[in-house]
């Protein structure tokens, strides 16, 4: 223990020598601190004399008089000289919005890449213009907008410095035209959709374009290769000629109301009617301070996830979906690795109803954001009613770094007399961020508080990596109390220590093979007196070619000490003994294709020696589309383990065809079907969504579960579901 707390103190110390050194920062004429690389990339936003219309159309004479950001510079394959299609953005503003204007030059004969007219497009997979808005120069936090080529809409809020949710919407308008050399967007972001501080006169900002077609990615502001365009650290700076107004306190509310019919064939149950009201709301308290609450919440459209075969000794972990949830959700779900984490919001409502909740999120100043959320559940007859608190609170430091806490209490209600039911946690994280961003890393503590346990209730981490063009180094460190219990949050595991370094060295030749290299990965578990008892080392080689299409192939060596019985299989009759040790290895090729074509595809295919037998397996997906109308996906996985007796041979087969049909921008069709033998089971999950308001939605969703064989149904529901923003 006394090593992994030495070993510990040198990350600390280290990372504050890296973060003050990293320090450089430079004041304009108003004293406004100008972190960013490029900072002698400047865009002056002029106030507009007349009207705009947004109808893709760039005549108007504030267009004519703005200032032209062009000359983008490229970013992929290489990060030299200029995009050999080149863009313009045009910007300028009044008392109510922030107007913007893109042309992208395209005279490569071929359709323009447009996957569909769904909001929150796959950025990949369409040409596209992202746009990025540090409104409180912090270079961590910001906003982010784009369209892709068939004018659907992207709106995102951004987080850890590159990091984007698309689950965030807001009101705004775009309107799209293409032309035989060129196609063109205008917008209009109204300033009541985004958070920036009193006063404000200066963002950070870059413009981002995919071009599927020259296969090159370019950006206004140069951002080096190793890192996305969505960078904030390579942003240029954008000075609007007057202070922006004030903001006044802007008040949202969206009810819903809800019916549902549902009928459980395999209990016999008569079939169920229910209805059902609520509504979320939104103040803004200030230009940068939020507050949600929600009454009776209901997550009926949201998204099904995606099935995956699961051999895994551990509990997965899946996305958070939820509206509610998203916006500021780093508040709460940065703090720790995504392995052990204090604060993971699928724990509320995913196994009783939402009663009503509270989340304020936002930033007082520059340089402090703070996060409050209370949230309570209603008792079943499986869980007693409980209440959800947390706290969170992160202040910038040095350039880009910043310090966070974290407190987390879920408490029980009419628990029984001679009980005391509880789970805490208190944790502080130190991000480290440096201005060139070669730099980056974490320190974490965190302690849980319940009944009768007392010592060994901790979780700490600390990790630091370098990023060049073409070398990359990452260590990360964990430890992780026996007793450690986060209720609240996700925690893969507990009783462990961890170590594990990984470096790659790539070739970037920029031909048909744009880069080449070469990854090795040692990661290496312990029992809590430092005993080994897993390791996992991986040498892989990766291959990325002109067209964005990859290919890697990799060794692997396992080791396993089991510390608890465990089935390989998953199928419950027999397991492998606690205490036993297994060494096996295997190998893997996999490809992914260039997203340019109308067919595409990836696969991932492995085998090897499992435990004291054999496994191999086939995944991935396939796709076609009928731009930008219909996009047809099949996931798929094939599991082969074989094992000595007294285990039987398994194989596990999970299909999940998806049709998705965007008639138009406003219009949506979704049909998910999966079919999965682990769990023995077949979903279809059909959605159809009209957006018949800016951010208001009617959902007709039905479900079905499917035995398989015997292809009776275990239970169905038709869910009819209208909601409306009222602002």
């Amino acid at each position: 223990m006394l090593i992994m707390k030495q070993f510990s103190i040198l990350f600390l110390l280290s990372f504050i020598v890296i973060s003050a050194n990293a320090t450089e920062i430079t004041k304009s004429k108003n004293d406004t601190i100008i972190n960013t690389f490029n900072k002698d990339f400047v865009y002056n936003v002029k106030k507009k004399l007349s009207p705009i219309k947004i109808d893709g159309i760039i005549e108007e004479s504030d267009w004519m008089n703005a200032q032209k950001a062009d000359n983008f510079f490229r970013v992929l394959p290489v990060d030299s000289g200029f995009a050999n299609q080149q863009s313009v953005i045009i910007m300028t503003y009044d008392d109510k919005a922030l107007y913007v204007a893109q042309i992208f030059y395209d005279t490569i004969p071929g359709k323009r890449i447009m996957e569909s007219y769904r909001r929150d497009f796959s950025f990949g997979s369409n040409d596209n213009l992202l746009i990025f808005f540090d409104t409180f120069l912090d270079q961590t936090n910001g906003f982010s907008f784009g369209v892709s080529a068939s004018g659907a809409k992207w709106d995102g809020t951004m987080s850890d410095g590159n990091g984007i949710s698309l689950d965030w919407d807001c009101k705004w308008e775009s309107k799209t035209k293409h032309y035989d050399d060129r196609w063109v967007t205008e917008m209009r972001i109204p300033f009541k959709s985004i958070r920036y501080p009193l006063g404000s006169q200066m963002w950070n900002t870059n413009f981002s374009r995919l071009d599927l077609k020259s296969n090159e990615k370019s950006a206004w502001a140069p951002v080096p290769r190793q890192f996305p365009t969505s960078t904030l650290a390579y942003t240029g700076v954008m000075k609007f000629e007057e202070p922006l107004p004030k903001s006044k306190t802007q008040f949202s509310l969206i009810p819903y109301v809800y019916g549902e019919v549902s009928k459980d064939y395999e209990v016999g149950t008569d079939a169920e009617y229910r209805k059902d009201i609520g509504f979320d709301a939104k103040i803004g308290i200030s230009s940068s301070m939020n507050l949600d609450l929600t009454y009776n919440p209901d997550f009926a459209q949201v998204e099904v996830d995606r099935q995956v075969t699961n051999i895994d000794r551990f509990e997965l972990f899946f996305p958070e979906k939820r509206q509610f949830f998203l916006e500021n959700s780093d508040l709460f779900a940065s703090y720790g690795y995504h392995t052990t984490t204090p604060f993971f919001s699928r724990r509320i409502g995913l196994d009783a109803p939402v009663l009503a909740g509270a989340r304020l999120s936002g930033k007082i100043g520059n340089d402090l954001r703070i996060g409050f959320m209370n949230m309570t559940t209603s008792e079943t007859d499986e869980h007693l009613a409980r209440n959800f608190t947390v706290a969170s609170i992160q202040k910038k430091v040095f350039a880009r770094s910043n310090v966070g806490f974290i407190f987390v209490n879920k408490e029980y209600f009419n628990q029984p007399t001679d009980t005391t039911m509880f789970n805490r946690v208190a944790g502080i994280d130190y991000n480290l961020a440096s201005k060139n961003n070669f730099w980056d890393g974490k320190f974490f503590y965190h302690r849980s508080f319940q009944p009768e346990k007392i010592d060994k209730q901790y979780s700490q981490g600390a990790s630091i990596s370098y990023s060049r063009k073409h070398f990359q180094a990452r260590l990360f460190e964990t430890s992780v109390g026996e007793n450690y219990r986060a209720e609240a949050g996700f925690v893969r595991r507990t009783g462990y220590n961890f170590i594990g370094p990984s470096i790659t060295y790539l070739f970037v030749p920029n031909k048909r093979i744009v880069s080449h290299g070469i990854t090795i990965k040692n990661d290496n578990y312990f029992d809590k007196n430092y005993h080994k008892i897993e390791h996992e080392n991986t040498i892989s080689y990766q291959f990325e070619f002109k067209d964005r299409s990859g290919l890697e192939l990799g060794y692997m060596d396992f080791f396993v000490e089991l510390q608890d019985d465990f089935d390989p299989t998953h199928g419950g009759d027999h397991y492998l003994e606690a205490g036993t040790s297994y060494n096996f290895i295997g190998a893997y090729l996999a490809y992914q294709s260039t997203k340019k074509t109308m067919f595409n595809w990836s696969a991932t295919g492995a085998g090897g020696t499992y435990y004291n037998g054999n496994m191999m397996f086939l995944e991935g997906e396939v796709g076609y589309r009928f731009q930008p109308y219909v996009n047809l996906t099949m996931n798929f996985n094939y599991t082969n383990i074989d094992l000595p007796e007294p285990f039987e041979q398994t194989k596990y087969l999970l299909l999940g065809p998806k049709v998705d049909v965007t008639f138009t921008d406003k219009i949506f069709w979704t049909t998910y079907v999966q079919y999965n033998e682990q769990i023995d089971n077949m979903n279809i999950n059909m959605r159809i969504q009209w957006r018949y308001q800016p951010v208001s939605d009617i959902y007709l969703v039905y479900t079905d579960n499917y035995i398989p064989g015997s292809w009776t149904s275990r239970n169905r529901a038709l869910v009819l579901k209208m909601t409306y923003w009222l602002n």
